[in-house]
């Protein structure tokens, strides 16, 4: 009998391992947090070589067919386009007939794509609707209408169901050499594509009309292929050009004309170079963190470094190659990786402390932007209709008026473009082998899903622990068990337990409302007629403070603080606060993880360190007075404001900065419809101002 009733008493390990975690909180906080940040300074080092995975692509398995023939007929594109720029009255109508004529005496389908250019104004609804959600401008003029030139090549293996896009941007109007040089280079491919046996998907080849923008005409392309709308723009069916004095009439259709699924897009563009040898840079980051397929980046940097020569970069943040610190930290993981491999020479851990450099600022610039959710080019305009789609930007060390180096540059960028398109030609499926989530760290290094994701774990991990800890002590602040209290007093102690932890929840409720309503806000100042940037950003504050002040007064009962403790009040308050982040976090992750983790880096060390201030003024403690002083910087480093304005500065430098900037910024998240602009409003910002009501409880 006392066997059994030992038994029941003892605990089982899992509730052990609860009690253990949640009586040591502050040092399960201590090393989750500081393990989380070393794992993400650890990331570079953790970095793998990229490989291709799906063995159906076979980079490189043939020979180059381009010649110095394509190269020649593209000169002469080229040429004709750039005479044209010479006079650029009537240059843009001219220049589509160009382009078009070309096209069609290879035997390609072509058409003229008619689009309205879209204002990116804020509007609420865009954040749960699809891509096609843009309003058209239907009562535009003329004189505002784009043109993009669309070539089809059908596949002589193909059944139509499957498409290659070429993406080049042209502005006919301000146009220059670097633009007509990446025409140039797909007419090159163009060219060899119509005559080729081997093509299974047919080839579309989109000249975006760059005027409005080079996202924009992209997007509406993409828009109408997918969503065929039946409006004004469809009224002409076709059209007759004439080109110069060359007597060139032929009958162009205005609409859309429609091959297969698309497999995967490149978006071609051609930069004045300032390195020592030719370069080419990869854009690869879309709309709220979304990556294409590994694969399809793997493939461009082997046949752009084995088969062509050039150099591959990806976008860096050249403030940190020249930081002390971080050159520091390579040292220190240069020297431990060489420590490590004394131990055990089969651990690949080690790294210069150059490639940690470049590697740390290569992962910062990807981190940055996947976080900012604001494509990085007009590649990002596929992804939202789940096509992989990168951009290519050539970069010459020599002049482009040199015709032999040009010849060469058209020749090199062709077959790299060539073989990227024999690649996705092999497949018979879409990409799905490699990863889509990842973090590159090189052109040829990357950290997938499955490391990155460990640092965000452990920097989250204390939040519900520290949570649950902060409401078992507020149990235990006023005890209704004794054996001198009645019934009667133990019910009316658990009452006013529950009202406490009533009271808590619903000031998160309110202060999480207030977010949403803070959100909303910029719909309504935007539309202020003659109001710069700053202006907006002072009003948006007054009226953020107003409408706190409103909700406090409506939703929240002045009742309500009679329940409850005083000196357990705040802790319940913070209880609720860090569940609540712990649940935004957590929802932020899924859709955007670089948000999620640089949001976890501001806001869980001052979620975790909340502490009322005339509490740790009155201990008059060293503990005390460096917790006030760390929750005062956090406090001030984790406003979203704040954040901006330091970074800036830090990139930028502090003298240049204004106060409209961030309202700037702000702006084009929300024209975007980045989720990073909702996470602001909606999660960081009411866990913001719920520490900071902890910072100020009168206790």
């Amino acid at each position: 009998m006392a066997e059994t009733e030992v038994s029941k008493k003892r605990k089982r390990p899992i509730v052990r391992l609860a009690v253990l975690l949640l009586s040591h909180s502050v040092l399960v906080s201590v090393i989750c947090c500081t393990a989380g940040v070393f794992g993400l300074l650890l990331l570079p080092v953790l970095a793998k070589n990229t490989y291709i995975s799906e063995n159906a692509l076979m980079p490189g398995s043939a020979s180059s067919m381009l010649s110095n023939q394509e190269v020649s007929e593209a000169n002469k594109l080229i040429k004709e386009l750039n005479n044209l720029h010479s006079n650029p009255l009537g240059a843009t109508t001219e220049s589509h007939g160009i382009i078009a004529k070309y096209m069609s005496n290879l035997g390609a389908q072509v058409n003229n794509h008619k689009f309205h250019p879209q204002l990116n104004q804020f509007h609420p609804l865009h954040f749960f609707s699809g891509p096609d959600s843009g309003v058209m401008q239907e009562n535009s003029t003329r004189s505002l209408y784009g043109i993009n030139t669309v070539g089809i090549i059908r596949a002589p293996r193909g059944d139509g169901k499957e498409a290659i896009v070429l993406v080049t941007p042209y502005n006919a109007v301000k146009g220059g050499v670097r633009e007509t040089l990446s025409l140039g280079i797909a007419y090159s491919v163009f060219s060899l594509l119509t005559r080729v046996t081997w093509l299974a998907k047919d080839i579309i080849w989109l000249v975006a009309d760059s005027q409005y923008g080079e996202y924009a005409p992209v997007a509406a392309w993409l828009r109408d292929y997918h969503t065929p709308a039946f409006s004004n723009l469809d009224s002409l069916n076709t059209e007759t050009c004439h080109v110069g004095n060359n007597n060139f009439e032929s009958k162009i259709s205005y609409g859309i004309r429609r091959s297969g699924t698309m497999a995967a897009a490149l978006v071609l563009g051609v930069a004045y170079g300032n390195e020592n040898e030719d370069t080419l840079g990869i854009y690869a980051e879309a709309s709220n963190g979304q990556m294409p397929n590994l694969d399809l980046i793997n493939i461009v940097h082997y046949l752009a470094v084995h088969r062509q020569g050039l150099r591959v970069k990806v976008e860096q943040f050249h403030w940190l190659l020249n930081s002390k610190w971080v050159k520091s930290l390579g040292e220190v993981f240069e020297s431990l990786g060489k420590m490590v491999k004394t131990l055990n020479p089969d651990w690949k851990l080690g790294i210069s402390a150059a490639d940690y450099v470049e590697g740390a600022a290569t992962l910062a610039s990807s981190l940055y932007h996947q976080a900012l959710g604001v494509p990085t080019g007009p590649h990002g305009a596929f992804r939202d209709y789940q096509v992989d789609a990168i951009t290519l930007e050539f970069s010459l060390r020599i002049s482009f008026d040199r015709l032999d180096r040009r010849n060469d540059f058209l020749l090199h960028g062709g077959r790299l473009i060539e073989g990227v398109i024999r690649s996705v030609n092999n497949l018979l499926e879409k990409f799905h082998q490699s990863f889509f989530l990842y973090l590159l760290t090189s052109p040829s290094k990357f950290v997938s899903v499955g490391v990155y994701m460990i640092a965000f774990a452990l920097l989250v991990a204390p939040l519900p622990v520290v949570a649950a800890s902060l409401y078992a002590k507020t149990l235990d602040l006023n005890p209704t068990s004794e054996k001198d209290k009645s019934a009667t007093s133990n019910e009316l102690g658990s009452v006013l337990q529950s009202w406490k932890w009533l009271n808590s929840v619903k000031t998160v409720f309110v202060v999480h409302f207030w977010g949403a309503t803070v959100s909303l806000l910029p719909y309504f100042i935007s539309q202020i007629p003659d109001s710069d940037p700053t202006t907006n950003f002072s009003v948006w504050i007054l009226l953020s403070i107003l409408s706190l002040e409103i909700l406090r007064w409506i939703l929240v009962s002045p009742s309500s603080h009679i329940y409850g403790l005083p000196q357990g009040e705040w802790a319940i308050l913070k209880s609720a606060t860090i569940s609540s982040f712990f649940i935004g976090l957590g929802l932020m992750s899924v859709i955007n993880f670089a948000t999620a983790e640089i949001g976890a880096l501001l806001m869980v060390p001052m979620a975790l360190m909340a502490h009322p201030l005339k509490l740790d003024v009155r201990g008059q403690s060293l503990r005390s007075i460096l917790r006030m002083i760390c929750n005062l910087v956090l406090g001030v480093i984790s406003f979203p404001p704040a954040t901006f304005f330091v970074f800036k500065g830090v990139i930028e430098g502090f003298s240049g900065i204004k106060a409209g900037d961030f309202w700037n910024w702000v702006e084009s998240l929300w024209a975007w419809n980045s989720a990073t602009y909702l996470y602001i409003g909606m999660v960081h910002l009411p866990c913001w101002v719920l520490c900071v009501q902890i910072l100020l409880h009168p206790c």
